[in-house]
């Protein structure tokens, strides 16, 4: 038996609810899931929520490293319209490559933490909801399961049973759209941005400082990173489910158009003599 048939209940209908005294549904002790996994369908892949963050993370890392290549190139090559000197290349492309990191690292932890503090502030209120508010927690979460199909009757059982074996769990994703157990870590955040921006943006960076002539030098530039977009937009196209050739194209010619665009503001305040 476990300890929950041992705290007094208050019937409701022929729903029984623990009383305030006891700490509500706050006081109950979250019990075992009948199942831990679902059994996908014939034809269908199974990702548990592990495999799911995984892959959110991939992601996210994907769109930072495509950030960085795009970032630095554009700084590059907008430079090398305005100025042919190798140095001022490498300084235009080192400096571009460490602000873009930081930055991308500092607004990603910023953001991070907000949206923490943010989780953290709801869990809060709904502990306080379902040790003094019961009842009211109970009918908010059966709506919530009629607004999904369910009957009255059906929704507000099914409600029970979910508080009886993790009342904050049940809300927090039914209601809040929050996982308690994965509250993002605004210092994992903010390091993977850095990794995946600074990954990124030292390919056009190590192209610029082959020591070739300088048209064969900005060419070198544009080749590594149309091919650098094209695997990205490959890898994001994947991970996402996504019709390959569309994202790769997108990608590469967004890519191409940053540059041609950065290249000709720099033509415009050029200093070849």
């Amino acid at each position: 038996m476990s300890d929950q048939s041992q705290i007094p209940v208050q019937p409701v209908g022929n729903i029984t609810i623990p009383p305030k005294e006891q700490g509500s549904w706050m006081g109950l002790k979250p019990t075992q899931a009948v199942r831990k996994a679902v059994t996908p369908h014939a034809g269908e892949q199974n990702h548990d929520e592990d495999t799911s963050n995984k892959l959110n993370w991939l992601r996210a890392g994907v769109l930072g490293a495509n950030d960085g290549i795009v970032s630095v190139a554009g700084t590059i090559i907008g430079v090398a319209g305005a100025d042919n000197n190798p140095r001022s290349l490498l300084v235009a492309g080192v400096a571009a490559l460490a602000a873009g990191a930081f930055s991308m690292a500092g607004g990603e932890y910023v953001s991070v933490s907000a949206q923490r503090d943010t989780e953290q502030a709801l869990l809060t209120k709904e502990r306080w909801e379902l040790a003094n508010l019961p009842e009211d927690e109970l009918d908010e979460l059966a709506q919530i399961y009629e607004t999904k199909g369910m009957t009255t009757a059906t929704a507000r059982r099914a409600a029970a049973e979910a508080m009886q074996h993790d009342a904050l769990r049940a809300h927090a994703i039914d209601e809040l759209q929050i996982n308690p157990d994965d509250l993002t870590n605004p210092w994992t955040a903010a390091f993977s941005s850095f990794v995946s921006f600074l990954t990124g943006g030292i390919i056009p960076l190590l192209f610029s400082l082959i020591p070739v002539t300088f048209p064969i030098r900005v060419s070198l530039i544009v080749l590594s990173v149309a091919l650098a977009l094209f695997i990205t937009g490959a890898v994001s196209a994947k991970l996402g489910g996504a019709n390959r050739r569309k994202a790769v194209l997108r990608n590469v010619l967004m890519g191409l158009g940053t540059m041609l665009f950065a290249w000709l503001v720099g033509l415009l305040f050029g200093i070849h003599g």
